[in-house]
């Protein structure tokens, strides 16, 4: 088996502090590492100088809104339990993680009369329930207005905190509008109106949409990247812009999901549904030409995706060289752009 398809040749070790825990204020003061692949020339700067490194593109972003799909509330018995939201399964029904034991048929109890029926115990330690409010089942659109009222961003569990009253901006990008994810696109959370602004000046600017799942946190469990089953996420593309993806201009990708997005749209032709698309060094991008990114968690499927544009072993390179030059990672942490 090729190396560049064995888990364990993905892993690095990442000194605990260099784990972002809040964002860098203002945004524009984010460390930014930008690597050009025909030069093989790497550039330390700060995000405020991106618009002078990029060449002519249209850019592309992920305009999902993350919910508050944490909430906390109680079992009939009266012990404390902790709800995640991960995602709608039907119309009335709901896949979500459970922190404690419970069992089918179980009622567990939140504020504003919300209730949770556990409906099913899946083998991948999912739970399947239905929500109801004064006796009324409660659809996406319905749960997720009353979750802004009662529920918790889900700060990512590399985040050792609770979340806080920042974090309901701070973790939303500033063109956020489409509720569905239960993570953020965190590569957008570095763009400020200003920056958005002065790059409309030179650059055509897309938005899709790509509900993020809690699926972007799970570990890879196979040794064989080939062997891995992606997770699902819920996305639109429309009209506009998938033009644009049909055409020949340049594309800059602003986040993972936004590429993942693009590449299944220009592999299938599909605008709306599931995206399953599992970017790696033998599945690499066959339309977007540029991304822009965080640094991510070892052994990830999104470590792999950067992977997919400049190879493995540049990728470790290139993270080797940020963690010497303490570039801060993950959600809230500096950026890289692939040129």
């Amino acid at each position: 088996m090729h190396k560049d398809l064995k888990l364990h040749n993905y892993d690095y070790h990442l000194p605990k502090e260099l784990i972002a825990t809040y964002p860098i204020t203002p945004k524009e003061d984010a460390k930014l590492l930008i690597y050009e692949r025909k030069k093989d020339k790497i550039t330390h700067t700060y995000f405020g100088k991106l618009p002078e490194f990029l060449p002519p593109c249209a850019i592309f972003f992920n305009d999902t809104k993350v919910i508050k799909a944490r909430i906390f509330g109680t079992k009939t018995s009266g012990a404390k339990i902790e709800l995640f939201l991960h995602q709608a399964y039907t119309e009335f029904e709901f896949l979500v993680q459970i922190k404690g034991r419970v069992k089918a048929g179980e009622i567990l109890s939140f504020e504003k009369n919300l209730q949770a029926e556990i409906l099913e115990l899946l083998k991948d330690g999912r739970r399947k329930v239905r929500f109801k409010q004064n006796h009324t089942f409660l659809d996406s659109t319905k749960l997720y207005e009353l979750l802004n009222l009662i529920g918790h961003i889900p700060l990512p569990p590399y985040i050792k905190r609770k979340d806080e009253l920042s974090d309901e901006s701070d973790y939303q990008s500033i063109f956020a509008k489409n509720l569905g994810a239960v993570a953020a696109p965190t590569a957008s959370l570095h763009f400020s109106q200003e920056m958005l602004n002065l790059l409309k000046q030179k650059h055509e600017i897309y938005y899709l949409t790509l509900h993020i799942g809690a699926g972007t946190f799970k570990n890879v469990e196979c040794e064989n990247l080939k062997e891995h089953i992606m997770h699902t996420e819920s996305f639109f593309i429309d009209d506009k812009a998938a033009k644009l993806i049909k055409s020949k201009t340049p594309i800059l990708g602003v986040g993972t999901t936004t590429t993942r997005s693009i590449e299944y749209f220009f592999r299938t032709g599909i605008q709306s549904g599931t995206c399953d698309l599992f970017l790696h060094p033998f599945n690499k991008p066959l339309r977007q030409n540029y991304l822009l990114t965080n640094f991510h968690l070892p052994k990830s499927t999104l470590i792999m995706l950067v992977s997919s544009f400049i190879g493995r072993e540049k990728t470790l390179e290139l993270y080797k060289i940020a963690i010497e030059k303490r570039y801060r990672f993950y959600s809230y942490g500096d950026a890289m752009l692939i040129l």
